[in-house]
């Protein structure tokens, strides 16, 4: 069974994957001090309340966008799973895609994996979104190919900025507006309008000058915690995937075996 781990800027994401199909999966805060050992302590615990034993794992894929977190989740694999970690995008699994941009070497490897999962789930040209630390917009042409996209500052991020340099201003969660106003009449829901809907006016602007410049029909999918926060009202998505980047992960695994 492939144990699949997503590093990202805020939460790695642990999956056992069997084939293609994600049997369960956990996350924890990324610390790129977090050690081999205590990884090992809280994930063998979980795995075991799931009633798996670390034996079924007899792969470990890591794709990240910290790279200061990398060693110990190599350590990892290699002191509590007994088998070397594979890294996304070094041999033996080079991405297998086409990154049509000028500084290839610079791709996210979430954008990447990203980009072969939504490639292998939907035909055609697509807009990808992806919804983290940074919010992302990518277009995969409709051979697979990685052709670039934009980078917007994260919903979380943009609240968070928003609160700390205004000190009047509450912390407050990105919910989903009860109706359509975009007239608040409370500080909170005045926050709570200007996220949520300034988001949406902002992706509807983006996706629709993306459409324009790719010249073809292209869908949109999206992925990340807030994808259906902002599905809810503004049915901006044709497709939603919180497991995206692990998909990503299993199918570059499984096509690199393949191929070998």
């Amino acid at each position: 069974m492939l144990l699949a781990v997503d590093v990202g800027n805020t939460n790695v994401k642990f999956a056992l994957v069997e084939g293609t199909e994600i049997r369960t999966r956990w996350r924890i805060a990324t610390d790129p001090r977090r050690t081999a050992d205590q990884y090992a302590v809280w994930l063998t615990q979980l795995m075991a309340l799931e009633g798996y034993a670390r034996d079924v794992v007899d792969a470990v894929v890591v794709s990240t966008v910290v790279p200061r977190a990398l060693h110990n989740i190599q350590l990892l694999a290699d002191k509590y799973f007994g088998v070397e970690a594979m890294v996304a995008g070094r041999a033996p699994l080079t991405w297998g895609i086409a990154l049509d941009v000028k500084e290839p070497q610079s791709v996210g490897a979430d954008r990447a994996v990203n980009a072969i999962a939504a490639h292998a789930a939907i035909p055609g040209d697509l807009v990808m979104i992806s919804f983290g630390t940074a919010t992302t917009l990518d277009h995969i042409d409709y051979r697979g190919a990685y052709k670039g996209g934009l980078i917007a500052p994260g919903v979380n991020l943009s609240l968070e900025a928003l609160v700390a340099a205004a000190a009047k201003l509450p912390r407050i969660a990105v919910e989903t507006p009860p109706d359509a106003s975009v007239i608040g009449t409370t500080t909170e829901s005045q926050m709570q309008i200007g996220i949520y809907w300034g988001y949406v006016a902002m992706l509807e602007g983006l996706i629709a000058r993306m459409k324009a410049e790719i010249g073809r029909p292209a869908k949109v999918i999206a992925t990340g915690g807030l994808a259906h926060v902002f599905q809810e009202h503004s049915h901006l998505f044709d497709h939603i995937d919180p497991d995206l980047t692990l998909r990503g992960i299993a199918l570059l695994y499984q096509n690199a075996g393949q191929s070998s």
